[in-house]
């Protein structure tokens, strides 16, 4: 055995083993880095999400933009609805396309706010614009969860049905007088509660199971490598014995 080890053939393959093996331990490594930083991730979602709401005011401010750290918080604010709304295009849940309504709140300190109040289902063909029922009149009371702004092309595209955008981006949404947040909230609650058919949105559910899945499977892959090793190994220093009985023989 220790003959075959020493030649040239088996030092290249053993080689090659050990290469393969610490790449497949660094790719291990990698996938447990990636599961843990989507486990933080996690835990930070819901911290922010299910923490007592604090009024919108004492953590940002109009025109400036929504801090990383604050996505998600949930925040609270008083004021009215407008007329003012939109639908935003190609938001699916659990599988099926649909649109988020969007509605202006006007604060009592008269800022302006955007409210995703919920997901509708789309109905129709690509161009139809659902149902959705108006935001409720008079003054409400809303906790949300502070969303960041999202980048949409402008001027949006020519052939959209009226009312509808690409994107939930304060810009191109139907333009507002005073000033406005550069961020919009997605609802939680309302009072007084709307009878509405729109299904409030959930905080997104960060799978890492799968990284650390795939991090098991690279470690199972260099172990499969080093029993190979082994094996190959085995049955040819048997093979050699072998040969060298029949030739004395």
């Amino acid at each position: 055995m220790l003959s075959l080890l020493r030649s040239r053939r088996w030092i290249s393959f053993t080689a090659l083993l050990v290469f393969v093996i610490i790449a497949f331990g660094l790719l291990s490594r990698w996938q447990w880095s990636r599961a843990e930083e989507q486990r933080l991730e996690r835990i930070a979602i819901d911290e922010r999400a299910n923490a007592a709401p604090m009024p919108i005011s004492t953590l940002v401010s109009p025109a400036l933009p929504l801090p990383t750290d604050l996505e998600w918080r949930q925040v609270s604010a008083n004021g009215t609805f407008t007329e003012q709304s939109a639908l935003v295009r190609k938001r699916p849940l659990d599988g099926t396309n649909g649109f988020w309504a969007m509605s202006l709140l006007r604060l009592d300190d008269g800022s302006s706010l955007w409210v995703n109040r919920g997901w509708t289902k789309a109905t129709g063909d690509a161009l139809g614009t659902p149902a959705v029922t108006p935001a409720p009149s008079g003054s409400v009371a809303i906790v949300g969860r502070l969303r960041p702004s999202e980048s949409g092309p402008d001027p949006q595209p020519k052939d959209l049905p009226a009312g509808q955008v690409t994107n939930a981006d304060v810009s191109i949404m139907p333009s507002v007088s005073g000033p406005e947040f550069d961020l919009y909230i997605e609802l939680v609650s309302l009072t007084p509660a709307e009878q509405s058919d729109l299904i409030l949105l959930s905080p997104p559910e960060i799978d890492d199971s799968r990284n650390i899945s795939y991090a098991v499977q690279w470690l199972l892959f260099a172990g499969v490598g080093i029993v190979g090793w082994f094996f190959f190994l085995r049955r040819e220093a048997r093979s050699e014995t072998v040969e060298e009985a029949d030739q004395r023989n």
